[in-house]
């Protein structure tokens, strides 16, 4: 009987990064189920809770950077396994805080390191192992933070109905460590073959993380994904407030956001199989000058049938970018370094995200009204366009190489 070619192993490490994605992300999003019911139970203020929301990202974007590095120098798995611990510890710990401070520091700042040591290394392990197919690949394991709002935040509302925040808090941590570490035992460094056998997939000439970090290619790309997620993170955070403004149901506004969440999914699926056979940076173009459209957009929606066409769409756009960003790593700088640069570009992208929910609470605060939020997430999506216009294309960028080399 024939050995399995590693490509088919390659499709082990998809799923168990999207398994990841979606505990982790699913996690740490669940903060919007728990916020109303820690706030009456503890009568700590939403401001201060919410403020968890905050350092997450932030800690995940510092950290991610730092995973990244130690992905490419000590393997994916020790990387994912440290994550999957302290997220586990963050949930358990930050069940029993007795102090909004101990809250704030157990689920913002340790489950947002945590959370960060997932996507970049099993991102860029996933596109090591994976060739052919190789955006599809990174789009699946980016697909579990798409499946993470129906499933673990439909799970946490349950326990917290059912046992209160505390409990329900200690079981999710408990079962993210059941999920997660027999998981990370699952991930295998991609073979040294793996990755190099065709000549368009990688740049021929490596060059080192530091000078990767240095290179217009890595400004581009970063400066992108910033303003990709600085420009969608807004509209997102605040889709529901939206929607109630407009005059909707607050039970029917949070299904608007529900059907963006499940286009997002569809979106990283289609774009990334679109990816694969004309490449990712149209795609990614296109994708973003979709999502600026949609942002605009909103500026004339009012009416529920809207509201839900305008969130299929904008939901494929947004979702079917992100992991596009990866691909182009891979492609610009190769599969050795690639745990270091994603993580860097991720760090950009997590201060984008931050931004977002933070600017559109102060326009609204200032003007009773979210119209320049999205006059602003527009422009700002219409730089990224821009900047990606600006990437140089995949030969060019092996001509750079060799140059520099």
């Amino acid at each position: 009987m024939s050995r399995p070619s590693r490509f088919d192993y390659g499709w082990v490490i998809v799923a168990a990064g999207a398994l990841m994605t979606c505990v982790g992300f699913g996690t740490m999003f669940s903060l919007a189920v728990f916020l109303q019911p820690i706030s009456e139970a503890m009568g700590w203020s939403r401001a201060g809770v919410s403020a968890a929301a905050t350092l997450d990202f932030l800690c995940m974007g510092l950290a991610a950077f730092l995973w990244g590095t130690l992905s490419d120098r000590f393997g994916t798995r020790i990387v994912v396994l440290s994550g999957s611990v302290l997220l586990g510890l963050g949930l358990v710990t930050a069940s029993q805080a007795a102090s909004l401070w101990q809250f704030q520091l157990c689920f913002g700042v340790l489950i947002g390191i945590a959370v960060g040591s997932f996507y970049a290394p099993t991102m860029a392990l996933a596109s090591a192992w994976i060739e052919k197919n190789r955006s599809l690949a990174v789009a699946l394991v980016s697909a579990g933070m798409g499946v993470s709002p129906v499933t673990i935040a439909p799970t946490a509302s349950w326990l917290i109905s059912a046992y209160g925040w505390r409990p329900a808090m200690l079981m999710i941590g408990i079962a993210s460590w059941a999920l997660l570490i027999p998981a990370c035992f699952l991930v295998r460094p991609a073979p040294a073959a793996a990755g190099s056998a065709t000549t368009d997939a990688a740049p021929e000439v490596e060059m080192g993380a530091a000078q990767a970090l240095r290179t217009p290619q890595f400004v581009a790309l970063a400066a992108a994904h910033f303003a990709c997620c600085a420009a969608h993170s807004g509209p997102i955070f605040h889709m529901v407030s939206y929607a109630m403004v407009c005059g909707i149901a607050p039970l029917t506004a949070v299904t608007v956001y529900g059907v963006a969440g499940v286009s997002g999914l569809g979106g990283r699926l289609l774009l990334g199989a679109l990816a694969d056979r004309i490449g990712a940076k149209p795609v990614l173009v296109a994708g973003l000058f979709v999502q600026a459209m949609c942002i605009a957009t909103y500026l004339a929606v009012a009416q529920l049938g809207e509201f839900y066409a305008l969130s299929v769409v904008f939901g494929l756009a947004y979702g079917g970018v992100m992991p596009l960003y990866a691909v182009l790593v891979r492609e610009f700088f190769g599969a050795r370094i690639m745990g270091t640069v994603f993580g860097a570009v991720s760090a950009f992208a997590s201060l984008g995200m931050a931004l977002g929910p933070w600017a559109g609470g102060i326009v609204f605060d200032t003007f009773q009204q979210y119209t320049w939020l999205h006059a602003g997430s527009f422009a700002i999506g219409l730089a990224a366009v821009a900047v990606a216009l600006s990437f140089p294309t995949r030969r060019r960028s092996l001509d750079l190489g060799r140059v520099t080399a």
